[in-house]
């Protein structure tokens, strides 16, 4: 049975990451700032994929399981989501 930390935590990194992405503009020193802050808060919890191209890799390679899968992209994809909704709320 999948955990729900893991979960939350791709969760809010990938809200984080997409946020960084949409408010920054495109600004690579902050993007990669943005995702090496998420990989030290949230890689040892749920190894930081926050991006399902990322997860279907790692899903390939035998890393995550099929449910694992499956949830992991479906919680970056509602992560992205409310990261735009976010930012369109507050901008």
């Amino acid at each position: 049975m999948l955990s729900a930390l893991p979960l939350l935590a791709e969760f809010l990194g990938t809200f984080l990451l997409t946020l960084s992405i949409i408010a920054s503009g495109g600004n690579p020193w902050i993007i990669g700032g943005a995702l090496a802050l998420v990989i030290l808060l949230v890689g040892s919890m749920s190894g930081a994929y926050v991006n399902p191209a990322v997860s279907l890799a790692m899903y390939l390679k035998g890393a995550l399981g099929s449910q694992e899968l499956a949830a992991y992209i479906v919680v970056q994809l509602l992560g992205g989501a409310a990261s735009l909704y976010a930012y369109n709320a507050f901008a």
